[in-house]
């Protein structure tokens, strides 16, 4: 029992300080000594019993004093410890969005509209989707260390935009022939060729070795992805396996895929005969630069800009796109051509057929019309 200063009983866990102000002290949940301050009795006891509430019901937290920065840097190093690099610099460039705004505030003060107000700053849907999900995912993981008791961040709207969403584009027949036509004798036109025959990702052709491709039985293995990204403010080439064990997959080559390879395999050894040399780690890549360099995706769309600038010159209808759009073009021509979906799932590095059905099945003008004619022979 703790007493006054004149020798008064107060009770248990409390006591009365020299200065006059009234101290009260029990061991929480998490084995730590609890230590509550108040000027009066009758506020030091009615605290003591909310503490000891929350620490029944479990609702209380091992500590209030960390602040989001302070978190986020545990949970990049611990929690996100294992994932590769360029990953980590995905995570700090949509933390960096908030971190004016939330990144000196406690755990305990991030409430829904203190979060939702800084999420609205945002400039598009996309980004601020994109940092939602960082601090879903930092703050779950706060709740699993019992720095908080619950997530509100998974209440944040992200979809504010009016504008009505694009559909993603996809090359209609007539399209691919008008590109490639261009395209034909550009530098990067095997890659654009082997890209729509096979759908792979254009980290995953960057990435792409010739040691990977088994000519005599017609068949591409797509085993790393090559990923471009600042690291302390340089940017460098990491080669890393596929993200998931279903993007580690096996492609049958078509005849058009094969000479594509065929032709810059030719095309690569002439840039070795003029003596460039291939950096250390890379010297087996199959798409490379003009000096033997590993390439990546600003480059590839550089050329895609270059080459649809002149298609706009006859064509001003003709709309950019980027090297992704390879990938889905080459999903809705196989479905047009009758391909089951858990074979182009699998094509497609995909785990869930949900996944390819929700972003790959396209329809273009040309089916429309052709599914169209086929209901005019039914009448």
């Amino acid at each position: 029992m703790g007493k006054s200063l004149n020798g008064k009983e107060l009770g248990k866990n409390i006591c009365q300080r020299k200065d006059g102000t009234y101290m009260a002290r029990f061991i929480n949940r998490f084995g730590k000594r609890q230590t509550i301050y108040a000027k009066t009795l009758n506020e030091i006891r009615t605290k003591l019993r909310k503490e000891l509430y929350n620490d029944e019901k479990e609702i209380n937290v091992i500590t209030t004093d960390i602040t989001l920065d302070e978190w986020y840097k545990i949970w990049l190093n611990t929690c996100k410890q294992g994932c590769r690099s360029s990953t980590k610099g995905t995570y700090a460039t949509h933390y960096k969005r908030i971190q004016s705004d939330l990144g000196w505030r406690k755990l305990t003060s991030l409430n829904l509209i203190v979060m939702q107000e800084a999420i609205n700053k945002l400039c598009s849907d996309n980004a601020r989707k994109n940092s939602k999900k960082i601090l879903v995912d930092m703050l779950e993981k706060a709740i699993d260390t019992d720095l908080l008791t619950k997530n509100t961040a998974k209440q944040i709207v992200t979809d504010l935009d009016k504008k009505e969403k694009k559909e993603r584009r996809v090359l209609t027949i007539g399209e691919t022939k008008q590109f490639l036509t261009q395209a034909d004798g550009t530098f990067y036109y095997n890659l654009f060729e082997l890209a729509l025959e096979t759908g792979m990702r254009i980290g995953e052709l960057c990435g792409l070795q010739w040691e990977d491709i088994d000519f005599q039985n017609k068949m591409l293995y797509v085993n790393h992805t090559l990923c471009y990204f600042s690291n302390d403010g340089k940017y460098v080439f990491e080669m890393h396996d596929t993200k998931t064990n279903n993007g580690k997959r096996t492609i049958p080559l078509t005849e058009k895929a094969i000479k594509a390879l065929k032709r810059q395999k030719i095309q690569k050894q002439e840039i070795r005969i003029k003596g460039k040399a291939a950096p250390e780690g890379y010297e087996d890549l199959v798409f490379i630069t003009k000096n033997n360099k590993p390439t990546q995706q600003f480059l590839v769309q550089e050329s895609i800009g270059l080459i649809i600038k002149k298609i706009q010159r006859d064509n001003v209808d003709f709309e950019t796109f980027t090297p992704h759009t390879f990938r889905h073009t080459f999903a809705t021509r196989a479905l047009e051509n009758g391909m089951q979906i858990k074979t182009l799932s699998r094509l497609l590095g995909h785990g869930d057929i949900q996944l390819t059905m929700n972003l790959y099945c396209h329809v273009t003008e040309d089916t429309l019309i052709e599914e169209m004619r086929k209901m005019e022979q039914c009448v």
